[in-house]
């Protein structure tokens, strides 16, 4: 299941730096090497602790995690929407992402410029909302205009709910309030899917601190943004790009040593992923044995037969039942065997609703 998240930002707000620490972050140790799809697509792990218990359960020959992918997205400038900088370089790629990830800086320094000529948070953050609200509002009365007519004359139902969902949008955007803050019917949601509005995308914010407040934890603009975005009930990360760069280069014990000096439980990276994962309903099932332990993705909802189908097309067409036992379950009883005399594996068919952590074993048969 390919989603990413892209990475936005004015200039100098460690934007870059932050995505250097992703292109270099290592994959769990299991042959799975990093991967860059293309120079500015990086892939990494969904950090899961319980991959590693798989591992140690069933040493399997292989070892394969679950990625996700970053997309550094070409700077933002005021006028962007109008094309000013690389304004429609950046706005064609935020559009194929699936969700955002906003770099905020929060750190003063006097050897790096703001582009704004001072550190604001706020008004940063604005900026690039406004522009893109202003880059929907564009298509939104482009749209308006051509199907507006048709609507009024025809009473073509399909048109009149596009042009009346529109119009929710359009009243919004003028309103410079983000289309992920409006409620859409699903019949609404349907109508203007197509259009791929950029604001309808589901954010977080990463307020960029220096090294000492990194450790700390917070500063008086890490709280100014952190108040913004409970306004979206958008989640805030706090980071040192600078410490996740050098982090990320690390060997993973020489990490945790460095980490532990710190007093830092986790890498701000880490926390990164795994809320941008979230930010999306995504979740984890396994397949696990001897041969291979791997992590799938799937999107909260989904059922047995159509997550049999991210392993294999097959699984999906030919699904016959799922042979299932939680995560909880294994780990708390120490083996497959003990699970199953416990009762606690069971088969489950094409109306299972998959969870998170379930281990999996499909049951198919495809006739040619």
């Amino acid at each position: 299941m390919s989603l990413k998240a892209g990475i936005v930002g004015l200039p100098n707000v460690g934007k870059s730096t932050l995505f250097n620490a992703i292109t270099k972050k290592n994959i769990l140790a299991a042959n799975y090497p990093f991967a860059t799809i293309e120079p500015n697509v990086g892939v990494v792990t969904v950090p899961d602790e319980r991959l590693d218990k798989l591992n140690e359960m069933y040493s399997p020959k292989k070892l394969v995690p679950t990625t996700f992918e970053f997309t550094d997205i070409a700077g933002l400038v005021k006028g962007a929407s109008k094309g000013e900088g690389l304004g429609n370089k950046f706005l064609s790629h935020i559009r194929e992402v699936d969700a955002i990830v906003e770099v905020v800086r929060c750190f003063e320094d006097a050897e790096i410029t703001h582009v704004e000529g001072k550190i604001a948070p706020i008004r940063d953050i604005e900026i690039i909302n406004t522009e893109l609200i202003l880059a929907d509002l564009e298509i939104v009365e482009n749209r308006i205009s051509k199907i507006e007519k048709k609507a009024e004359t025809t009473k073509d139902k399909e048109a009149i709910l596009e042009l009346n969902t529109l119009r929710k949008a359009q009243e919004a955007l003028l309103k410079e309030i983000p289309l992920r803050q409006i409620t859409f019917t699903e019949d609404e949601i349907r109508a203007i899917q197509n259009f791929n509005f950029i604001t309808q995308k589901k954010i977080i914010y990463v307020a960029n601190v220096n090294e000492e407040d990194g450790i700390i934890g917070f500063n008086s603009y890490t709280k100014i943004v952190e108040e913004y975005a409970k306004k979206e009930n958008a989640k805030v990360i706090l980071m040192c790009a600078k410490l996740e760069s050098e982090l990320s280069g690390l060997e993973e014990v020489e990490k945790k040593e460095f980490m532990q000096d710190l007093g830092l439980s986790s890498s701000g990276l880490d926390l990164l992923i795994k809320a941008t994962y979230d930010l999306l309903g995504l979740k984890t099932f396994f397949t696990s044995g001897s041969d291979e332990c791997r992590a799938w993705t799937f999107k909260n909802g989904m059922k047995a037969p159509e997550c049999a189908g991210i392993i294999h097309t097959d699984f999906q067409k030919g699904f016959i039942k799922a042979e299932v036992m939680s995560y909880s379950d294994l780990s708390s009883l120490g083996s497959e065997k003990n699970v199953q005399e416990a009762g606690k594996l069971r088969l489950e068919g094409k109306e299972y609703i998959m969870q998170d952590g379930d281990i999996c074993f499909f049951r198919f048969n495809v006739t040619k």
